[in-house]
């Protein structure tokens, strides 16, 4: 079931009554039969493999906490942990399970705390399986950790109506970022993609572009609806993005984009090589070997290394240039923490940022460089030529009016909402604010949001 869904709006209506009307000693058995019938419907098969995962990840808890001075015994349970992830990705046709990457790394971070000694090995067996299938996440996230999610499933909680109300709320502008935006630009985006040699560079350039949006709209939209909702359920789930298309810096775009997979692969990958602790050539290294990790956990092909590498490159390049740009921004007497070096950092950003995602939407590597060899054809710059660009990709005068309107709103609010969160911002303005943008968004979405909200873009990996 998709979130966007009239049937998954059904289903969670119908969670949310049960699990509020049941006394706490019995409200994990309905959350977890609540994720048992979410994931029902991808298969049996795929039900499977998530409950062979949970029960076998269970036991390796006890085994690593058994012994927590033995490497080896650790490592064989997270090559274990690994094998359905791996048969996923390289036997798609045997094993078609959907959202193995999110609770495979879920089972990976449980594993880590146990042994480090964060958290001891979780008795509760219907407990850890709710850990590792929470169907609010357990399609495309949030990877939360084992120490913020098992405590709060343990934990009495009284249904909060304010919380509820603010979870409400970030479900629709979830919604709206999803069906206004991303569903809406997919199919002039995907024109360009398919026949790129068919349309003049800028309508490709414009293209490129609109993928950032659609793709961030897309996954950021997901990410709130799944804090939304484990929110009306009493639970609480950090924020997954924040404003990456803001960031100044690759380093600070990782550091606001998928936040709980950069931070788990931070932890579990760089920090375990040595992060930055031993020298510069070895921190590169550290660099290129995370962003690695992170395209091979994507996906199998080409594309998605080329994607992973180029943000090692940018990473590393960042590093090595730091000080020649500082002193850049000093001779031509601008202050690098002022507003004008602050939007310059934040537009090269966003171009590396769209530069790499050609490789990551397009469905190879011929296809990526298709794309970019057609950039420079009839490249002119005036308005003519931008128009023909927009008109080529389907834009017409009213699509592309309504279309900018709601990317101005989205980006206007997230600025606005840059320090602290949409959902905490929506909370401090006035009732009348909130409640004329929430039926301004419903109202969007219902007329002139996709017909039939497309699948999300990260259940494929």
């Amino acid at each position: 079931m998709s979130f966007t869904t009239f049937s998954f709006g059904a289903f969670f209506a119908a969670v949310f009554c049960v699990y509020w009307a049941l006394p706490q000693r019995l409200r994990k058995w309905a959350a977890l039969a609540a994720s048992a019938a979410f994931y029902a419907p991808f298969g049996a098969r795929s039900l499977a493999v998530l409950a062979l995962c949970a029960a076998a990840s269970w036991g390796m808890g006890f085994a690593v906490a058994a012994r927590r001075d033995s490497r080896a015994r650790f490592a064989a349970c997270i090559a274990l942990s690994l094998v359905p992830l791996a048969l996923v990705k390289y036997a798609p046709g045997m094993f078609g399970v959907v959202g193995v990457s999110f609770f495979t790394f879920k089972i990976i971070a449980y594993l880590a705390q146990v042994r480090a000694g964060e958290i001891e090995p979780e008795r509760d067996f219907a407990a850890y399986a709710l850990y590792v299938s929470f169907f609010p996440e357990i399609t495309s996230g949030p990877i939360q950790r084992a120490s913020s999610l098992l405590p709060q499933i343990h934990a009495p909680r009284a249904f909060d109506a304010d919380k509820a109300l603010a979870c409400g709320q970030l479900i629709v502008w979830g919604m709206f970022k999803k069906l206004m935006i991303a569903d809406n630009l997919a199919g002039y985006v995907q024109k360009a993609y398919d026949q790129p040699d068919l349309y003049i560079g800028p309508s490709v350039l414009l293209a490129m572009v609109l993928y950032s949006v659609q793709l961030y709209c897309d996954f950021s939209g997901y990410s709130e609806m799944a804090v939304g909702m484990a929110g009306l359920l009493g639970f609480d789930v950090e924020d997954n993005f924040r404003m990456p298309y803001f960031a100044r810096s690759i380093r600070e775009f990782w550091a606001k984009w998928h936040i709980s997979l950069s931070t788990f692969l931070r932890d579990y990958v760089y920090f375990p090589l040595g992060g930055s602790r031993c020298g510069t050539w070895r921190t590169a290294f550290n660099l290129m070997a995370t962003f690695l990790v992170s395209g091979i956990w994507h996906g199998t092909g080409l594309t998605f290394l080329v994607w992973g590498l180029l943000h090692g490159v940018y990473q590393v390049a960042g590093r090595l240039t730091r000080t020649a740009r500082s002193r850049a921004w000093s001779a031509l007497h601008i202050r690098e923490d002022g507003a004008l070096a602050s939007c310059v950092k934040a537009l090269v950003t966003f171009a590396l940022v769209t530069f790499a995602w050609i490789f990551f939407g397009a469905p190879s590597l011929e296809r990526a460089f298709d794309v970019l060899r057609q950039i420079p054809s009839g490249f002119t710059l005036s308005v003519q030529t931008a128009k023909n660009a927009a008109a080529m990709l389907g834009f017409n005068a009213h699509t592309t009016l309504r279309m900018g309107l709601a990317m101005a709103l989205m980006f206007g609010v997230e600025f606005l909402a840059r320090r602290e969160g949409v959902a905490a911002w929506l909370a401090k303005r006035p009732a009348a604010f909130r409640y004329a943008l929430c039926w301004a968004l419903c109202l969007a979405v219902l007329f002139w949001g996709a017909a039939s909200g497309g699948s999300f873009i990260y259940f494929e990996f």
